[in-house]
């Protein structure tokens, strides 16, 4: 009984540490950052490097031209601290279809998404969402998430009595239970507010917001991953499109301004 209820006040002092923020992304959601972000920039750079030496970067200018003029005019649009980077774009000779920025300013699309974001405005939302995620200190928070839970769970487990199948059976649901209950939402919880920061950024900068939501549908037909929502770090692509087409309308009207004043990127 004892273990139960010492395994319960470690579980929860972890949530506790989570949930009590001591950031705040642009949307104004609380977060917990446990580390210094020169030490996230490191590790981007170094992980970036690794990746240009693994896979190879696409020869054919025209695309990686369309790439960078897609990236630039987002990065145009950005608040001073990260518009005055040196950011790095890449376009990667792989057929995934995927794309990503790391901390550090450095940003991969892959050549497969290409195949699938069909105009630039589909390839703006792709972008804009990998950008938020460096400005909203994602990797920071999820870091020091998965860091303030390993710990919590190890105090637990080291000062909660003497081996047994019973201790090891409810420490093993209890981390279960920790990702599935705040990882796994964490995660989810920066996909969506990646979405809706990168349907703010593309919208600013010119590209028509309503393809974001054709991006997730042409997502949706090539993807045939039946993972249920609550297990993935994802959300599913109808709430991604559902949480899309609720907040459209204020950044549609930027973009309506943009469109009067002839004022849209030609990356295309």
């Amino acid at each position: 009984m004892k273990l139960i209820q010492f395994s319960y006040k470690a579980t929860l002092a972890a949530a506790l540490i989570i949930l009590v923020g001591c950031s705040a992304s642009p949307t104004g959601r609380k977060q917990f950052i446990a580390l210094p972000d020169s030490q996230l920039d490191t590790m981007g750079v170094e992980s970036f490097a690794v990746m240009k030496k693994e896979i190879p970067a696409s020869n054919n200018a025209q695309l990686r031209q369309q790439v960078q003029c897609v990236a630039d005019a987002i990065i145009a649009i950005l608040p001073d601290k990260y518009r005055d980077q040196s950011w790095e774009v890449v376009l990667f000779d792989d057929e995934q279809v995927n794309a990503f920025a790391l901390p550090g300013y450095k940003v991969g699309v892959y050549k497969g998404l290409l195949s699938v974001a069909k105009n630039q405005s589909q390839l703006a939302a792709v972008v804009g969402h990998e950008l938020a995620h460096v400005i909203a200190r994602h990797g920071n928070e999820r870091v020091s998430t998965q860091m303030a839970t390993s710990q919590a769970l190890a105090l637990g487990y080291q000062f909660s009595g003497e081996e047994s199948a019973e201790k090891k059976a409810i420490f093993q649901a209890l981390g279960i239970g920790i990702q599935v209950g705040i990882i796994l939402p964490f995660s989810r919880t920066h996909e969506s507010e990646a979405d809706l920061l990168g349907l703010e950024y593309m919208a600013k900068a010119g590209f028509d917001p309503r393809e974001s939501v054709q991006l997730w549908r042409n997502m949706s037909a090539g993807d045939n991953n039946n993972t249920p929502e609550l297990l993935s770090t994802h959300p599913s692509h109808a709430t991604r499109i559902e949480d899309l087409q609720a907040n459209m309308s204020p950044h549609l009207a930027v973009y309506d301004a943009l469109v009067t004043q002839n004022k849209q990127p030609q990356c295309y």
